[in-house]
């Protein structure tokens, strides 16, 4: 398991603490060993239950990884077109990244690409659903079986951001797995997936059909994103994501 500086930390001081003892008198040979033993298990285990992560984060599955999520390798248009075919092909739509370039307005709208890629999914009869920027929003949906698309700064290799779909976690190794350019499991630790993914702005959305409503929904956050679907000119599939939020 990864330890974060604040999850050892408290076994770190129990530890330093055991050590100055080492020259002491006031402690048994035998008593130090404990307390030496008692310090390494707390390091090894975490300090607090479920190794410091969020109350959230510690009610999901320890590990979920959605293998039948589509997978299109291509590292063009920020990886935009790929990412989008991948939710779109989860959805049961037939379609390649090839086909979307042209509806996406690329190459030219690359600053768009962002806004287009909920228009287009919009035009396929799809709920754009937003999720909070934090990261176990994604991971309870992704433990639901439904994979999210995100935008993150992926470092030094490129200078944009780039999309990808989060397919998969694991809490203890702390790891998250992105369908991502070329890669159909981009592993990357939660802290610097986080920290890539805010740097690009936090955004992230799921792709649904109208029946298929999100783990823990927001039933305004559902009944907005119906009404953009409306206003995209979708009006019975609209109807249907309302009919299933007041089924629910």
């Amino acid at each position: 398991m990864i330890k974060s500086p604040s999850q050892s930390g408290c076994a770190w001081q129990l530890i330093k603490r055991v050590k100055m003892s080492n020259g002491s008198n006031h402690f048994p040979v035998s008593s130090r060993r404990l307390l030496m033993m008692g310090a390494l298990l707390l390091a090894l285990g975490g300090c607090t239950s479920g190794g410091g992560q969020p109350p959230q984060l510690q009610r999901l599955p320890e590990r979920v990884e959605l293998n039948g999520v589509p997978f299109f390798r291509g590292e063009a248009y920020q990886s935009g077109p790929g990412a989008l075919a991948s939710m779109l092909a989860q959805q049961g739509v037939t379609v390649t990244p090839g086909l979307l370039d042209k509806p996406l307005k690329l190459p030219g709208a690359e600053a768009d690409l962002q806004k287009n890629m909920q228009v287009l999914a919009r035009e396929y009869g799809m709920v754009v659903y937003p999720l909070d920027a934090e990261l176990p929003a994604l991971l309870t949906q992704v433990a639901a079986g439904y994979p999210v698309l995100v935008k993150f700064n992926e470092g030094r290799v490129w200078s944009e951001p780039r999309y990808a779909v989060v397919a998969g976690y694991n809490r203890f190794k702390r790891t998250i797995l992105l369908r991502a350019g070329m890669n159909r499991r981009m592993p990357m630790d939660f802290d610097t997936f986080v920290s890539a993914w805010k740097g690009a702005g936090g955004w992230a959305v799921l792709i649904q059909s109208p029946t298929q409503l999100p783990a823990q929904v927001d039933p305004q956050r559902w009944l907005k994103a119906a009404d953009e679907l409306a206003r995209a000119g979708q009006e019975p599939a609209a109807a249907t994501a309302r009919k299933a939020l007041a089924g629910h």
